[in-house]
């Protein structure tokens, strides 16, 4: 294991990366408000099963997902992780064998969630529900740990993987059957066929096998309207400085980013049926340490109507959260699960609103950077569950003009990794105009600090001021 020295820039890319994963939800939030088209099928009431329960189809594709990748290590690459044996599964099935790994944050956060996917969709797409498809990719997960190499078992693998896996995969199934117009033909047609292919192989696969790619017909009882599906793309500026005072003298960092966010379903409307919204952010931008590469998924698991006066309406929210962010000088990486109560106050003026939000979170696993920290194939980063906190009010104007203020928090304690802990603040303000429903003009005002707090290594505490400014449209 070695040590690295402290770096500013390091630090400061954490705070903002950090920022920009907190801030992700008060966005979806904001523009789910303005989204309540409906269509002849709601998903809020109706579930997208595909055909009949086919089992043993599904099993045998679970198995496929795991001979493929390991066949490319064993034959092609020719890895010795790879060579697996009756020795090394006797000694990985012990429950003393698991150790928490070393490899680098993209194969952890991201490589092993993507391959969860694929394990959760082969009974996804085999007519299994969303609670009937989450045990494909523990088993998944759990064989390839065992049996699927020579390296010992790694608890990190198996949660990234299984809960990482859920996440992304019931994400990629509703959106890549939402990409399909069963009516199209042609150019068209194929063109979404293909996207749906690369977005979701395994439903890809199985469409392929149905005879269902090409096939010309109308839309079914489960086929998602577009109006249910929306997509917003903003551009703009980011200023951040390490100092208060500098902050007004223009002192810092100034960098671009170009956003997409997909909003799916009706988040307005109470439903049990799991990811029946959801809302998915990618992000990309300029900075003078690299680019930042953002993939966001926040998924509700149930909302329901609570207790309504004569002043207000109330709504619980639990969700499913997967965060991956990196860029060449921060990675973090978490799985979680959120609750919330939105409130929807009423005003005198009904073209008026104003709403709170206020909740906590439970923070499975993170993956937290770590500057004292590198060793094995790159990990630079700690491991460990946390607590989140937030609380924040929303109004708007004639609903041309919203304003928010928003408050973050968080503690994580490290499980693996150097012995630390982190607490997370950040305050928001921002002020958003629309004069037209598909175009916004957004500017916000905010604060951030991180502290970290560390047993054989100095502390340290950092706060930041930061400015955002953006053009955005909606399709």
């Amino acid at each position: 294991m070695k040590g690295n020295r402290y770096s500013y820039h390091q630090c400061r890319s954490v705070i903002l990366c950090l920022m920009l994963i907190m801030a992700t939800v008060t966005d979806m939030e904001r523009l789910w408000a303005q989204t309540s088209d409906t269509s002849l099928f709601n998903p809020a009431k109706q579930d997208i099963i595909i055909g009949h329960k086919r089992a043993v189809r599904g099993v045998t594709e679970l198995l496929v997902t795991q001979a493929v990748p390991w066949s490319i290590n064993r034959f092609v690459r020719k890895a010795d992780f790879a060579k697996i044996s009756f020795k090394s599964l006797s000694h990985n099935v012990q429950p003393s064998s698991w150790e928490w790994d070393d490899n680098s944050f993209q194969t952890n956060q991201f490589a092993h969630p993507f391959h969860g996917n694929l394990y959760f969709n082969t009974l996804r797409t085999n007519g299994y529900n969303f609670w009937g498809s989450a045990p494909a990719a523990f088993a998944g997960s759990l064989f390839w740990e065992v049996a699927g190499e020579t390296h010992v078992p790694a608890p990190n693998d198996f949660i990234n993987t299984s809960l990482g896996g859920i996440s992304l995969g019931e994400m990629t199934f509703r959106l890549s059957n939402a990409l399909i117009d069963p009516s199209a033909r042609g150019f068209k047609r194929t063109t979404q066929e293909i996207l749906g292919l690369l977005l979701n192989p395994v439903n890809g696969l199985n469409r392929i096998i149905d005879r269902k790619w090409g096939r010309v017909q109308p839309f079914s009882s489960q086929q998602v309207r577009p109006k249910l599906v929306h997509t917003f793309m903003d551009y703009g500026g980011r200023f951040f400085s390490e100092k208060t005072k500098d902050f007004f003298k223009r002192r810092g960092n100034n960098e671009f980013y170009l956003r997409l966010r997909v909003l799916y379903g009706n988040a307005n409307e109470a439903s049990k049926i799991p990811f029946s919204s959801f809302a998915v952010t990618a992000e990309a931008g300029a900075a003078d340490s690299g680019y930042i590469n953002t993939l966001a998924v926040t998924g509700y698991l149930r909302r329901w109507k609570m207790r309504s006066t004569d002043k207000a309406s109330h709504m619980g929210v639990i969700s499913m959260n997967y965060d991956f962010l990196k860029n060449n000088a921060f990675e973090y990486g978490a799985q979680s699960f959120r609750y919330s109560i939105i409130s929807d106050w009423k005003t005198k003026n009904p073209r008026n609103q104003l709403k709170t939000t206020a909740g906590g979170s439970l923070i499975v696993l993170a993956a937290v950077p770590d500057v004292y920290l590198y060793y094995g194939e790159g990990r630079n980063y700690d491991y460990g569950p946390g607590i989140g906190y937030h609380a924040g009010t929303e109004m708007s104007f004639n609903k041309k003009f919203f304003y928010s203020l928003q408050y973050r928090g968080g503690w994580f304690k490290t499980l693996n990794g150097n012995r630390s802990d982190f607490f997370l603040n950040t305050v928001t303000n921002e002020f958003r105009l629309e004069p037209r429903d598909n175009l916004f003009f957004t500017l916000e005002l905010g604060h951030f600090s991180l502290q970290g707090n560390y047993q054989n290594y100095p502390d340290f505490t950092r706060s930041y001021p930061f400015l955002r400014y953006s053009t955005g449209f909606r399709f």
